[in-house]
């Protein structure tokens, strides 16, 4: 059994700053890809940020500059920084990781932690 657990959510101000976490545990040999999402309301989810194993990264152009994702292997976790928070920000965020487990690969999501930006 995997899990992913996010974190951090909250409400805050245009302006200021919050920092997520997503924690996967459970039987793996390996985390390869780890990746942060998010869905406002009425929109489709997006890819917003994805780190690969050996840490290159990638963003999504609105949030480039402002997030940065990184990860602690050590502890299986992924970390999103989100700085300069506009209220466009506002949505669910969701984490994902592919993962090696003795029987093959998959990909495990999250339940979600909310952003709230105000203006």
């Amino acid at each position: 059994q995997v899990q992913v657990v996010e974190s951090g959510g909250g409400l805050v101000q245009a302006g200021e700053s919050l920092r997520l976490s997503c924690k996967v545990s459970g039987r793996i040999l390996h985390i390869l890809t780890m990746n942060w999402h998010r869905q406002a309301p009425g929109k489709q989810r997006e890819l917003v940020a994805t780190i690969s194993s050996d840490d290159r990264t990638n963003y999504t152009e609105p949030v480039k500059g402002r997030f940065s994702i990184t990860r602690a292997d050590a502890k299986n976790t992924v970390y999103l920084q989100m700085n300069s928070l506009e209220p466009e920000d506002t949505a669910v965020y969701y984490c994902s990781a592919h993962i090696v487990k003795y029987i093959g690969t998959s990909t495990y999501w999250g339940q979600g932690t909310q952003v709230t930006v105000s203006s």
